[in-house]
């Protein structure tokens, strides 16, 4: 194991008010003031905080304070959200070079862009989910990432299918590539696609354990194996950052499986890893990894799933700690 020595974690960063309630951190992205955007499952979806945590914005749900309400997303899963939520399940939100807003909303199966006004600038799917593994978009989408040379965008469609899906910058369907499986170009829930050059894109292809890279038009590069690897962000030296979730329960106690990040060169060797060597609520830990970004000075941000993962669990229910920041220190 590669051990940490060039970031320390942060205590307590996010300041968030009384009457919001996070539930989970879902995902987590910055843009290019440094401002940090969380996109959680509690009642307002999208929180907005400066480089010092302080929240300086919020948006998503015209009452807050409103009812909860469960929707029967398929025969064997119901999902509480809130009524006035603009989404029904918060998964990954993206800035772009522009610093437009993109949202996934993995069970509304819908992406969207929006502005910083958060005007509506495009919404990609109908709401509807495809048949699983059709290969059609979108069942239970996971990310989306922007070519910045061009404006393309790039899908990874997740929960449902094992596809990454290509468009023009106006939503125009261009093409698609994948199937389920464990060979190269193959996939085993594709949960996060990310631009490393303009020419490159990485998927972490979460469950089979690694990253593979494709070119643009879907020719498989390289891969290498990660543990779990569930989310990626890149620094301005091409180093990627790779988030890892856990183990499954047959192993959980078992040191050093995933509950962390590695940071990779794009040869695929690992330079650093961060995170204890068991998961935890203390601010150096990580529970359940689920989204990564970097801000202009190196800082590592994680927004992670740990009420979905162990809170729900517990007896009774309670929210868990689910946003970590550790500040480069060298």
């Amino acid at each position: 194991m590669v051990n940490n020595n060039k970031h320390k974690a942060v205590k307590f960063w996010a300041k968030i008010p009384h009457g919001i309630w996070l539930r989970e951190a879902t995902s987590v992205a910055v843009d290019s003031k440094d401002n940090v955007y969380v996109f959680n499952r509690g009642n307002v979806p999208l929180l907005i905080f400066n480089s010092s945590g302080d929240l300086i914005n919020h948006w998503g749900n015209k009452d807050p304070f409103g009812d909860i309400e469960v929707l029967q997303l398929n025969p064997n899963w119901k999902h509480q959200t809130w009524k006035h939520s603009k989404f029904v399940r918060p998964h990954s939100v993206r800035i772009d070079h522009e610093d437009n807003i993109w949202f996934v909303d993995d069970s509304g199966n819908t992406i969207y862009k929006y502005n910083q006004l958060m005007e509506l600038q495009l919404k990609i799917g109908n709401g509807e989910a495809s048949e699983r593994e059709s290969g059609l978009p979108f069942n239970r989408p996971t990310d989306v990432t922007i070519r910045k040379s061009t404006g393309e965008i790039f899908i990874s469609d997740g929960y449902g299918n094992s596809r990454i899906h290509h468009f023009d910058p106006d939503g125009k369907f261009i093409k698609s590539w994948g199937i389920s499986g464990t060979s190269p170009g193959e996939f085993s829930l594709p949960h996060n696609v990310n631009m490393i050059s303009d020419n490159e894109l990485i998927v972490c292809d979460r469950e089979n354990h690694r990253v593979q890279i494709f070119s643009i038009d879907g020719e498989f590069i390289k891969e290498w194996h990660v543990h779990k690897a569930v989310a990626s962000t890149t620094d301005e030296q091409g180093n990627i950052f790779i988030a890892e979730q856990g183990p499954p329960p047959v192993q959980r106690g078992v040191k050093n499986l995933g509950h962390s990040v590695g940071i990779w060169n794009k040869e695929g060797k690992l330079i650093e890893r961060i995170g204890s060597e068991l998961p935890g609520e203390e601010h150096d830990q990580f529970m359940w990894p689920h989204s990564i970004a970097l801000d202009s000075k190196g800082t590592i941000y994680v927004a992670e799933v740990s009420y979905v993962e162990e809170g729900r669990n517990l007896n009774p229910p309670r929210e868990m700690t689910s946003l970590r920041v550790w500040n480069k220190t060298t």
